[in-house]
């Protein structure tokens, strides 16, 4: 199993709600993903980031799978592009 992580730093103004109902409108909509997770930093510190996508794929063929889905990448990265300001991604077996 493969966890993908991503960290959102979101431009100012940004709705930090509005972006986590874009992540989370992934469940039940790209079949590859195993298990999602979206949270949002409580703490708002310099170095943090607003929010983190946690999914859950089979292997590393269901994430480049999930890179090209047609609704992660019309929908939700779409949205998410337009929004962030920068982020960070971290991919590892679990």
């Amino acid at each position: 199993m493969i966890e993908h992580v991503v960290c959102f730093k979101l431009k100012k103004g940004e709705s930090v709600e509005k972006a986590k109902e874009v992540l989370l409108s992934m469940k039940g909509k790209v079949p590859m993903l195993k298990g999602i997770k979206v949270g949002v930093d409580e703490l708002g510190s310099a170095r943090s980031y607003d929010i983190l996508l946690s999914v859950i794929l089979e292997d590393f063929k269901a994430l480049e799978d999930y890179q090209v889905d047609s609704y992660h990448v019309s929908v939700v990265k779409a949205h998410m592009h337009s929004v962030v300001e920068s982020s960070v991604s971290v991919d590892f077996k679990i």
